[in-house]
């Protein structure tokens, strides 16, 4: 039976290798270095392509094996770099979150619609939303001037009104509750109600004559009629949308606030009562 391929590899090798040996030992010697030139050339022909195979089955290996040498340091580095990354991204939300709040208190000291009435700056410290309520509690309470019924404003506008008042904090009612309403003006004298549509929902304003010019956009301010419960010209809202349904005894119209009432961290609460009654 003809012999395995593996021995005839074997055998092959092992001749190379006795071959090689000689021509090492011929080669010491000066007196044969023009016989062994040639069998060196015949053997480094053979022996070339079986070192090439060699090298070229034994890189990747040891390429394989010093990158899992290396492979800890570069994933301790990995880390640390995404450390420093997660850390400078944190120091620029908070960066930007304070420049907000400084933009916020300076626009607060000078409300232009507020003219030369006094206020009390406050900080929202709880927000409080359900189905039926959006109330924030500030900081500021009956010691610092601030009472039921006093309006309360943003940088754009009307946020709410104060609706309960204890030492040191107060709970305001937001514009936005189901249960607000603020009486406005736009136009040519025209009168409404602007009621809150609670949360999710747009405000509608109420009690419009039925086809009243009026214009996407057009901001509505508080009234000054003689008891409101507001001092006049705060900006309230901005018409969203408006039609007449035929016979209708009012127009149907639903509005944005003008306030951003999505950054409540600082309030001016408006030391303001209605005149009483006469």
């Amino acid at each position: 039976m003809p012999k395995p391929r593996r021995s005839r590899r074997t055998l092959t090798l092992v001749v190379l290798v006795v071959i090689s040996l000689s021509i090492i030992s011929l080669d010491l010697t000066s007196r044969t270095h023009s016989i062994t030139s040639g069998i060196k050339s015949v053997a480094n022909g053979v022996y070339s392509p079986l070192r090439g195979g060699v090298v070229d089955l034994l890189s990747p290996i040891g390429s394989f094996f010093a990158g899992a040498l290396h492979y800890g340091s570069v994933q301790t580095e990995n880390e640390k770099l995404q450390a420093q990354l997660g850390a400078l991204r944190q120091e620029l939300s908070e960066k930007s979150y304070e420049d907000t709040q400084l933009r916020t208190l300076v626009a607060l000291q000078h409300l232009p619609f507020l003219g030369s009435l006094p206020t009390v700056t406050a900080q929202t410290v709880e927000v409080s939303s359900s189905n039926f309520t959006l109330t924030v509690t500030i900081d500021k309470g009956r010691s610092d001037g601030v009472d039921v019924g006093m309006p309360v404003v943003g940088a754009g506008g009307l946020v709410g009104q104060v609706v309960s008042a204890y030492h040191h904090t107060s709970v305001v009612q937001l514009l936005t509750d189901g249960q607000f309403k603020v009486g406005v003006t736009f136009g040519d004298n025209v009168t409404g109600t602007v009621d809150g549509g609670g949360p999710g929902s747009d405000l509608t304003v109420d009690l419009v004559p039925p086809h009243t010019p009026m214009h996407d956009g057009e901001e509505l301010f508080t009234s000054s009629l003689e008891g409101a419960s507001f001092p006049p010209g705060i900006p309230v809202a901005r018409i969203e949308s408006f039609h007449t349904i035929s016979g209708a005894s009012q127009a149907t119209v639903t509005a944005d606030p003008i306030a951003d009432l999505s950054q409540l961290a600082y309030l001016d609460v408006v030391q303001w009562e209605p005149a009483p009654s006469p």
